[in-house]
């Protein structure tokens, strides 16, 4: 069975990758970090749209849960071969670098860098062994142009970024694709705080992006037909540029 792994999936931009991803028959492994309720939700909507999944909870900033939870699933199902991983988990915690704490920095950096690596790194190995896979991280316009008061969220999705080429490089004989999509402003819990109004104005076409846009981004990076296509960043913003 192919399964696909959304990290952060209970909500937002994960939320609809998920459904969008199950349209196109894959299992789903619906990731997330504390909340169930919202978490079951998408495995609902999942089912009403006629695929199915599954619930793996863990933090992805703790690497050793990550290990105990993921590994333990991928040990447990042998039968069963994650060949699309979206790394799309992340937070913000914005801050003028000046006044920025330790654990602003710290946190932001674990959650949407170091994650990159350690779920990327269990889900490898049976890509590597099938010679086929998918790696998509989502990633962000502050990663490609940095935004002031986010040099923690500049930092980690620019990591990301880099860690993107680099990775495409390794395993591209090997059948898997490695790429990153950058959303813009997209209409989801993260963005609530913004002033749309006076951002949308920045935008050539004049408004915040959906979740289901950037979902659909992502569907046609883990097809089997865009297998020419690595160590790219696609840009889903609306034409705003730096």
């Amino acid at each position: 069975m192919k399964c696909a792994l959304v990290t952060g999936g209970s909500r937002g931009i994960g939320r609809a990758i998920c459904v969008k991803l199950a349209v196109q028959g894959h299992h789903m492994l619906i990731n997330y970090k504390s909340n169930k309720e919202e978490a079951e939700k998408t495995l609902s909507l999942i089912k009403q749209a006629g695929g199915d999944g599954e619930l793996l909870p863990f933090d992805v900033a703790d690497k050793g849960r990550i290990q105990e939870i993921l590994g333990k699933w991928i040990e447990a199902n042998e039968e069963k071969h994650i060949d699309i991983l979206i790394n799309n988990a992340g937070i913000r915690d914005d801050s003028l670098m000046a006044w920025m704490a330790d654990e602003q920095w710290d946190n932001v950096l674990k959650t949407n860098l170091d994650s990159f690596f350690h779920v990327t790194r269990l889900v490898l190995n049976s890509m590597l062994a099938q010679k086929y896979g998918r790696i998509i991280n989502i990633v962000s316009l502050s990663g490609l142009k940095g935004l002031a008061g986010q040099t923690n969220y500049s930092a980690a999705k620019a990591g990301v970024i880099g860690a993107t080429k680099a990775l495409a490089q390794e395993v591209g004989r090997q059948g898997i694709t490695v790429n990153a999509i950058a959303p813009g402003f997209i209409k989801t819990d993260m963005t609530e705080g913004l002033d749309e109004k006076e951002l949308k104005a920045l935008i050539p076409v004049k408004r915040f992006g959906t979740a289901e846009e950037v979902a659909h981004a992502v569907v046609f990076l883990a097809s089997p037909e865009a297998a020419y296509i690595t160590g790219q960043v696609l840009s889903v913003n609306g034409g705003l540029y730096s």
